[in-house]
C-alpha cells in the first residue's frame, strides 16, 4: 500500500451542487491557503493526500452523485492514494447520522455551517480577519456573490431549509467590503445569489433591502456588471427595478424561479402566489424594464399534477416567452411538506413533460436569437475554446444561458476577461455567432 505520510499536506476540494456551494468551497480554500496549505479545486492530478468533498443534498440525482463521489474517494483511501477523506455540505448536514453508519471510512462529516470545526480538524486556524476572502474557482473576472444564507420560505417541495437553516442576511457594510476585495483582484462581474434575494434585510434591518444593497454595490469601483439570481415572486420589491434602470452596471437580467402556473399546483407547492398574480408580476417587470431578460425555473411532475395542469403550464410558457428557462423533474424529498403527498407521476412521465416544456423553450430561444442577427452587443469574454473566444451578453449568466462565439483567428487582440463590442452574424437555439466591431 502506498502512503503519503511524509508528504506536505495537499488538499483537493471537490464541489458538487449549486453556486452557493461553490462559494462555500472558495471560502474554505481561502482559509486553508492562509494556513499555508497547498490547496486545489477538483484537481486532476494524483498528488493530494487530503480530499474534502462539499456535497449537495437537494434532489435524488444530486444526492446520488454526492454518494458516488464519496465512495470513489473512500476507495482511493483504501488503495492508499489518499490519506484523509472529509465530507461537508448539504448532504452531510441532512444525513450525517446515516452517512456515518453507511460509509464509516470517511474520516469526519461536517454540516453546512461547521467551517471552523472542519479547519480545527485539519489543525488549521479559523482566521476571522479573512471573513469574506475567497480563492476563486471561477475565472477572476466574475464571481458568485452570496448575500444571505438559508431560507424562511415554506415551499412544500424544498429541503433547503433543512440543510441551510433559517434566512440570515450578510450586513451591507460587509458585502461592500467583500465586493471591493474582489474588484481589487480583477473581478468585473458579481452574480448575486441567495436562496431568496428578495428576503434580504428582513432579519437584520426589519425591511427588504435588496434595492439598497444593489445601489451601494453598483458604486464599487471596477464592478461593471451586477446580475440578480433567485428572486422569489411573492413580495418582490419593485424598487429593485428602479435601481436596475438607474444604474448602468446592473444588468437587465432577473432570475425568478416560478415553479408552475396552475393555481392547484401553486397552492399545493405553498408558493404564496396565484396564477394571475404571477402573470401580473411578469408583465409589470417587463413594463418597468423594457428588454429585461427573464430567466425562470419550473418543476415537472409534482404530486397531483394532472395532464390539465401540465397543459396549462405549456400554454403559459408558450405565451410568456421567457428569455431563459430551465426545468427539473420533481424529486420526492423526505421531511418536506410535499413528502406527505403521493408521488403519483411516474419518472418516465415527469421526463416526458419536462421535455415538452423544453421543446417549446428551444423554439422560443431560437426565434429570440434570430432576432439578434445584425445587432451589436457588449460581451464579456469568459474563455478561449478551440477556434473561438466564448463570451456572454448582459442577458446571459455563466453555465446556464446562451453564449456568444467569436472566431479567434480574426480577433487576436481579444483577451479573456475583457469586454468587447460584437455584431451578431448568425444564431442557433442557444448560441450566438459574432464578430468584433470597433
Amino acid at each position: 500500500m502506498k502512503t503519503k505520510t511524509l508528504k506536505k499536506n495537499k488538499v483537493n476540494v471537490v464541489t458538487l451542487g449549486c453556486s452557493k456551494n461553490l462559494v462555500d468551497s472558495e471560502v474554505l480554500m481561502g482559509q486553508l491557503k492562509a494556513n499555508k496549505f497547498d490547496v486545489e479545486h477538483e484537481s486532476e492530478e494524483d498528488d493530494h493526500n487530503i480530499v474534502i468533498i462539499n456535497t449537495c443534498g437537494f434532489v435524488d440525482n444530486a444526492k446520488q452523485e454526492s454518494i458516488d463521489t464519496i465512495l470513489r474517494y473512500v476507495a482511493a483511501k483504501k488503495e492508499g492514494s489518499v490519506e484523509k477523506v472529509y465530507v461537508t455540505g448539504c448532504l452531510s448536514e441532512r444525513y450525517k447520522g446515516d452517512l456515518e453508519k453507511e460509509i464509516p471510512d470517511v474520516d469526519a462529516y461536517f454540516g453546512t455551517r461547521e467551517l471552523p470545526r472542519l479547519l480545527k480538524t485539519l489543525k488549521a486556524n479559523y482566521k476571522h480577519e479573512l471573513v469574506g476572502e475567497r480563492l476563486l474557482t471561477t475565472p477572476n473576472h466574475y464571481a458568485y456573490f452570496k448575500i444571505s444564507e438559508g431560507c424562511d420560505r415554506p415551499c412544500s417541495f424544498c429541503a433547503i431549509p433543512l440543510m441551510r437553516g433559517a434566512h440570515a442576511s450578510v450586513p451591507i457594510e460587509e458585502l461592500i467590503k467583500r465586493a471591493k476585495t474582489l474588484a481589487s483582484k480583477g473581478t468585473k462581474e458579481l452574480l448575486l445569489i441567495a436562496q431568496d434575494l428578495t428576503y434580504y434585510g428582513l432579519d437584520i434591518y426589519k425591511k427588504r433591502e435588496l434595492a439598497n444593497v444593489l445601489d451601494q454595490l453598483s458604486d464599487v469601483q471596477g464592478i461593471e456588471w451586477i446580475r440578480l439570481h433567485y428572486a422569489f415572486p411573492s413580495g418582490f420589491p419593485m424598487e429593485v427595478l428602479d435601481v436596475m434602470k438607474k444604474r448602468s452596471n446592473v444588468c437587465n437580467y432577473l432570475d425568478m424561479p416560478l415553479q408552475h402556473i396552475s393555481d392547484n399546483m401553486l397552492k399545493s407547492m405553498r408558493r404564496g402566489i396565484t396564477k394571475q398574480k404571477t402573470i401580473d408580476i411578469v408583465n409589470e417587470i417587463r413594463d418597468k424594464v423594457p428588454g429585461i431578460a427573464l430567466r425562470t425555473t419550473l418543476i415537472a411532475g409534482y404530486p397531483g399534477e394532472t395532464k390539465q395542469d401540465h397543459e396549462e403550464m405549456l400554454k403559459w410558457v408558450e405565451e410568456t416567452k421567457f428569455d431563459r428557462l430551465g426545468i427539473f423533474t420533481y424529486s420526492h424529498e423526505e421531511n418536506t411538506h410535499a413528502f406527505n403527498l403521493k408521488d403519483d407521476v411516474s419518472e418516465k412521465e415527469k421526463k416526458r413533460r419536462a421535455d415538452e416544456v423544453m421543446k417549446i423553450q428551444q423554439e422560443i430561444s431560437f426565434q429570440n436569437n434570430q432576432a439578434k442577427i445584425g445587432k451589436t452587443f457588449k460581451v464579456l469574454v469568459d474563455r478561449k475554446e478551440s477556434e473561438f473566444y466564448v463570451g456572454r451578453t448582459e442577458f446571459d449568466s455563466p453555465d446556464v444561458d446562451n453564449e456568444v462565439l467569436i472566431k479567434a483567428d480574426n480577433s487576436n487582440y481579444i483577451s479573456v476577461g475583457s469586454f468587447v463590442n460584437v455584431k451578431i452574424n448568425d444564431a442557433s437555439d442557444f448560441d450566438l455567432y459574432a464578430e468584433v466591431v470597433a
